[in-house]
């Protein structure tokens, strides 16, 4: 299976340890991440328009060292998925992802037509954190997560995606389950917990494999037994929804 992901960091810590989560279960998953920090879809737009080879291609977690531009990506080779998201500041107003969010699914269907149309949901920031409170406004995270909960779902439909992956909807599990290290800064996932969480999730929505038996445990930061089996359940319950 071969992903590509038009994205930015949030689409990078979801990709980390995907590869390795699947090689783990005998399968052979590639992931792909074009990464521009803070890429929104409006940008995303800007690039395909231009041309320019501006995204730094990512395979399977690590840099390749190449710069393309979004054709180029799209044409390189047959998809089998292609995810989009919004940038996580603009992400709870569905009023942000418009005409982006079409411009670019029709886009990437003219050149990739193969290619399932998956929305990745990101995710709420840390309860008490400045960009929770006074660069978006909200005084919990809770908040946060409702209205990009629904934004995201309003983007799925109007695209008429084939799949979601809820990793908002995870985090806010994660948390309810006593699990709280999910952030390394307040927003992006944790180098460990947060990114394994992440992987396993896409993993088991992109392939429908059972995943509370994979065996996946090299990490970039330790994660207990305890958490990792909490962890599972969680994605678990969210692939089950």
């Amino acid at each position: 299976m071969n992903v590509l992901s038009i994205g930015n960091s949030f689409s990078q810590d979801a990709q980390r340890y995907i590869h390795g989560i699947a090689r783990a279960d005998g399968e052979k998953v590639n992931v792909f991440n074009l990464y521009i920090g803070g890429c929104s879809l409006a940008r995303h737009y800007r690039n395909m328009l231009s041309g320019e080879k501006i995204y730094s291609l990512e395979m399977n977690g690590v840099s390749t060292g190449f710069f393309v531009s979004l054709s180029e990506a799209l044409l390189s080779r047959e998809w089998d998925v292609v995810t989009l998201q919004q940038a996580s500041p603009e992400s709870t107003d569905y009023k942000n992802y418009q005409p982006y969010l079409d411009r670019l699914t029709e886009y990437v269907r003219r050149c990739s037509p193969k290619a399932k149309i998956v929305i990745h949901e990101t995710w709420a920031y840390e309860d008490g954190s400045q960009r929770l409170c006074e660069r978006m406004g909200y005084s919990r995270r809770g908040e946060m997560f409702e209205d990009l909960s629904e934004a995201y779902a309003l983007a799925a439909k109007a695209v008429d995606a084939d799949l979601l992956i809820p990793s908002g909807e995870l985090f806010e599990k994660l948390v309810e389950s006593g699990i709280t290290e999910i952030h390394r800064d307040t927003f992006h996932a944790s180098l460990g917990i947060g990114r394994y969480a992440l992987g396993l999730l896409w993993y088991a929505i992109l392939t429908g494999n059972d995943i509370s038996d994979n065996e996946f445990c090299d990490f970039d930061e330790e994660i207990c037994r305890e958490d990792i089996e909490l962890i599972k359940e969680c994605v678990t319950e969210c692939c089950e929804m």
